[in-house]
């Protein structure tokens, strides 16, 4: 009896051991994932215009296709690397990190330029739907790749266990919870207009078929806001990072300096607000500084990266 009683006390030790470690895990992985809400935002904001154009029956099925490809990208590509980096060379994810930050900063300077430009770089569908629907999978599949390595690495970069297995759980949790946010909020957007349409034209109650028509008619502004809102998300992140990555490496003078900015403009508001106001502050000074950077890469990403790497796909081709 004795025996049964010690066995039971052990299973329970172990048992609690377990649930420790589950709830490590998961509140490691809520806070790497809030670490990662800035690319989160952008990825959403993204997203969207990659089904502009197609029939209604063809948006849901676009959305599942890229986000099964989020999914692929995250678990069986990245989070692997990332583990691997995480063990053998840690020292890279800064620059790992300000090289994504670039990128980000690049994208968000390169979206304000087209809209001050008037151009829309994303006409409709027009001529073979079936390949023109792959090729804005495999494009989108492609952004995603690049955002979900920097939500990854940040990710990687937040988790504090030294456990690699404790790690990958983490990562994993976050890659399936910030793409199944993603896309499902993608999923909502895009179908919102057909689902006002259907309130107008359905509904038995003038509140329901009102309502109907606010989504309709608020569906463009609301795009619209939220596609500034990415852009803003993406330079706001992207500068931090290179903030954050220049701190890391030595180099802590610019981090000080928009520290200090910070809370002189926290000090022209009252107490309560003091800790927004600097919080605020900071990240409109992160989103100038990878404006400025972004605009800075657009020639070098334009004239010499990206010919470069073309003619590097056309020798890999031959």
């Amino acid at each position: 009896m004795s025996g049964l009683l010690a066995l039971l006390d052990d299973v329970a030790a172990i048992a609690k051991v377990a649930a420790a470690s589950v709830d490590d895990v998961i509140g490691q992985a809520t806070k790497a994932g809030a670490k990662a809400a800035g690319a989160v935002v952008d990825d959403a904001a993204v997203t969207p215009k990659y089904v502009h154009g197609f029939s209604a029956d063809r948006e849901l099925p676009i959305v599942g296709r890229i986000a099964l490809g989020s999914i692929r990208n995250k678990l069986v590509i990245l989070l692997p690397v990332a583990l691997l980096l995480a063990a053998f060379a840690p020292w890279l994810i800064p620059l790992l990190l300000m090289l994504g930050g670039g990128y980000l900063c690049f994208e968000g300077a390169e979206k304000v330029l087209h809209a001050v430009q008037k151009h829309d770089p994303h006409p409709d569908a027009t001529g073979d739907l079936t390949h023109l629907e792959e090729e804005k999978v495999q494009g989108a599949i492609k952004t995603d790749f690049i955002l979900s390595a920097e939500i990854m690495t940040i990710a990687l970069a937040a988790i504090e266990t030294p456990n690699i297995w404790s790690k990958a759980a983490v990562l994993a949790i976050v890659a399936i919870a910030i793409t199944g946010m993603v896309y499902g909020a993608v999923a909502l957007i895009v179908k919102a207009d057909d689902m006002g349409l259907a309130m107008v034209t359905r509904g038995r109650l003038g509140v329901t078929r009102s309502l109907g028509r606010g989504i309709v008619a608020g569906m463009p502004g609301f795009l619209l806001v939220l596609t500034w809102v990415g852009t803003a998300a993406m330079l706001w992140v992207g500068g931090s990072i290179i903030v954050h990555g220049l701190e890391q490496i030595g180099y802590t003078a610019l981090g000080h300096q928009i520290h200090d900015w910070a809370v002189a403009v926290g000090h022209l508001v009252p107490d309560g607000a003091t800790a927004a106001t600097e919080w605020f502050a900071t990240a409109a000074m992160d989103g100038v500084l990878g404006l400025i950077l972004g605009f800075a890469l657009i020639p070098l990403a334009n004239d010499v990266i990206g010919p470069l790497w073309q003619r590097i796909t056309a020798l890999l081709q031959t």
